[in-house]
């Protein structure tokens, strides 16, 4: 995939005559690694992370505190109670269950929300090296995708054209269609 992007990128910068074509490449996964605020924010994630695990160990030593003691307390509870007992219990471990997947997404957003910041400072300094270096196009190869390009144009419109295909016709009025509030 990356000999690819880079073939189609060498071949656009051999096919413009009119400005010199630089090409860089960077890995902006070794980059976002070593800068100064990454230290910092793995050390928050795992804080995060270990906090989720201790929420989920009490939330199981709660549901086995109940268990335990619904098992020997059972005898002298009425049928109703011993129902009700048993509904809070499924519940407890339902959401015991769930708990696992809940943790990881919370985790990834957490990170997410944390990565965000670096990952913008350093699209920055790339931006800003590009520019000052004189490259056209800056090749992420973590993800072989295009970090910096020159602004083109959208060809969507024209191939559309090419291939006979129109646009739907907008709702009259701008009103939504029946159904919809």
């Amino acid at each position: 995939m990356k000999k690819l992007l880079l073939g189609a990128v060498m071949a656009l910068g051999m096919m413009s005559a009119s400005a010199q074509t630089k090409i860089g490449y960077i890995n902006t996964d070794e980059l976002m690694s070593i800068m100064p605020e990454a230290a910092k924010i793995n050390s928050e994630l795992n804080e995060y992370q270990t906090t989720l695990q201790q929420q989920g160990l009490t939330l199981q030593k709660e549901a086995e505190t109940k268990r335990d003691q619904f098992f020997k307390d059972s005898a002298t509870f009425s049928n109703s109670k011993k129902e009700i007992i048993r509904e809070e219990l499924v519940k407890l471990y339902t959401r015991l269950q769930n708990y696992e997947q809940e943790m990881q997404e919370k985790a990834q957003q957490y990170a997410q929300t944390k990565i965000a910041p670096l990952k913008t400072k350093a699209l920055d300094a790339i931006k800003t090296v590009a520019k000052e270096k004189g490259y056209t196009y800056v090749i992420d190869e973590a993800s072989s995708s295009l970090l910096v390009m020159p602004p083109g144009d959208d060809l969507l419109p024209a191939v559309k054209t090419k291939l006979g295909i129109k646009d739907p016709a907008p709702a009259p009025g701008g009103t939504r269609p029946a159904g919809g509030n």
